[in-house]
């Protein structure tokens, strides 16, 4: 990693190659589909690339990479979302998010209770997302946020709550 920050060329495409399987399923925890997880994994990578000079070693190098790949993701739903309602698709009547995709292959009762979760609780997500779609500790998310412990197990706590709730069909 010091070489790839450095600039070494090689050691930085070496350094993508060994992140790219771990991204691709940091991404396919949120979008299924290979074609999408693939598509977000690739935005994540380069994005990694370019700021990989920017990773400053507050908290750990894999909570860095698994909020890049969680918000490319998330990036990639939102605008597969936009492009469907801008397309004007007719959905089934009758439709079973959780094992139905309609947005090419999106989890998207995960998508939906996740966007109310950021709207209604911002504070949660972060936290949530690192810990139970990232499967980072909870020590490894506290550094990574720089919170406290206390806290961060707090706001998992609450957002598995919610999410359980929003999933179930409580709005």
């Amino acid at each position: 990693m010091a070489a790839a920050r450095a600039g070494d060329a090689a050691a930085e495409e070496y350094l993508l190659a060994k992140l790219r399987p771990v991204v691709l399923r940091r991404c396919s925890r949120f979008l299924p589909h290979h074609a999408d997880a693939e598509e977000a994994a690739q935005d994540a990578l380069l994005s990694i690339s370019t700021n990989l000079g920017a990773y400053g070693g507050r908290g750990s190098f894999l909570g860095w990479v698994t909020v890049i790949a969680s918000n490319a993701a998330r990036s990639t739903y939102r605008s597969m979302r936009r492009r469907a309602e801008d397309s004007h698709a007719e959905l089934p009547e009758h439709l079973d998010p959780r094992s139905t995709s309609v947005i090419a292959g999106t989890r998207l009762d995960l998508m939906e209770a996740l966007g109310a979760m950021e709207r209604q609780h911002p504070t949660l997500v972060e936290s949530f997302v690192l810990r139970d779609l990232g499967d980072l500790t909870y020590a490894q998310v506290a550094d990574e946020l720089d919170a406290p412990l206390g806290t961060v197990k707090d706001r998992i706590h609450q957002a598995r709550r919610f999410m359980r709730e929003r999933m179930a069909g409580g709005r």
